[in-house]
């Protein structure tokens, strides 16, 4: 099938390129290429650029310039944010307490530093909710230094409540995951530290964000580097933070409008999937993501389904994102008590329409159908 009557839906994994960072991107690129740390005149123009990205973001995102960073990737930004409020926290604990679906970033970087974990049990929708925050507190055979929380969850949409989990929590600072949300919906209250990823709301990848609040208690848990920000490593990729600065403005600006018309779309893929026979949507149904559903079909294989879509011109997702190169069971699913298998994770991106909706619909029971016919059933 043509590249042009392809149906990409699977905006959660990356989101095109915004027009507006398309723009800033390949004019910065003859701009922004000099050592923002020298002060010569190309030096000095370098530096006022990556200023005025950083400054946008924080704008976009209603905090102070020096709480933001720029890192090299979400899973960066992940890593440098919750380790280093551990590192700074150690004398008052030495547990973290986390969500059971956290992104697997999460879980790689508690790993790699050996840090005893307290996990948190979800619901069967996925929310991570006060009263479990509370009893794994309780339960906690070590001190709990610092909390693990997503803003929304990577997988099924789900939304949890974390300005309320940081009242819970008390003196424990709170690391949030914000990759899946970032320039979707507002940033919550409550949080110490958080992160963000670029090419989720149409920048370019290879951008994060580290955000640190003023106050927060963070130190660095990598090797120090001498750059202008000393909560980052390595040389800036000016263009690129412009570019990741100019789709997150736009994609704010825009969130109201395109929020309220990709969750119409996302009701009706809810509603359209889950009249048919051995489906079930997954997640919650309104304290939700407003462009990702997730679903889960018996008898038939998330890998085989999304190939099977692929072939017909929709490119979807399994619901074991995180770790679709591995073929492994979704942590995410299992926590919930969903189905582990048969899993097919549909995102929205800004051009996606009622039409694109529709002819997902229209082809999604043959191919079931067919596939379970396969299987003998």
């Amino acid at each position: 099938m043509s590249a042009e009557a392809r149906t990409g839906l699977d905006a959660a994994s990356s989101e095109p390129l915004h027009p507006a960072a398309r723009d800033v991107l390949l004019a910065a690129l003859d701009q922004g290429y000099a050592d923002p740390r020298r002060l010569h005149h190309d030096g000095r123009r370098a530096r006022l650029l990556l200023d005025n990205a950083r400054e946008v973001v924080a704008q976009s995102l209603q905090l102070r310039p020096d709480e933001v960073t720029f890192t090299s990737s979400g899973t960066e930004a992940v890593h440098r944010g919750l380790l280093g409020l551990h590192r700074a926290r150690a004398r008052h604990g030495s547990a973290v307490l986390h969500s059971a679906v956290e992104h697997s970033a999460v879980h790689h970087a508690l790993r790699w530093a050996g840090v005893p974990t307290v996990e948190v049990p979800v619901t069967a929708t996925g929310l991570v909710t006060r009263d479990a925050v509370r009893t794994a507190l309780g339960a906690s055979a070590a001190p709990v230094a610092v909390a693990a929380v997503q803003h929304a969850n990577h997988e099924v949409g789900t939304v949890h409540p974390v300005a309320g989990i940081a009242e819970e929590l008390g003196e424990v600072p709170l690391f949030v995951d914000a990759c899946a949300s970032a320039g979707r919906l507002p940033l919550p209250d409550g949080w110490a530290a958080a992160a963000a990823s670029a090419h989720k709301w149409g920048g370019p990848a290879g951008v994060g964000l580290l955000l640190v609040r003023k106050g927060a208690r963070w130190r660095n848990p990598f090797p120090e580097d001498d750059r202008v920000d000393p909560r980052s490593s390595g040389f800036e990729n000016i263009p690129a933070a412009l570019a990741a600065a100019a789709a997150l403005q736009a994609m704010v600006s825009e969130q109201q409008e395109l929020g309220a018309r990709q969750s119409a779309l996302v009701e009706r893929v809810r509603s359209g999937v889950g009249a048919l026979p051995d489906v079930e949507v997954v997640g919650e149904p309104s304290q939700r993501l407003p462009h990702l559903v997730t679903f889960s079909c018996l008898y038939v294989g998330g890998e085989r389904l999304v190939t099977e879509l692929d072939r017909l011109g929709f490119g979807v997702a399994s619901g074991s994102a995180c770790t679709a190169s591995t073929l492994a069971p979704s942590h995410v699913l299992a926590a919930m008590g969903a189905l582990t298998h048969g899993n097919v994770r549909l995102s929205l991106g800004r051009s996606a329409d009622s039409r694109a909706v529709e002819a997902l619909l229209s082809a999604l029971p043959e191919v079931l159908e067919r596939l379970r016919t396969e299987v003998g059933l």
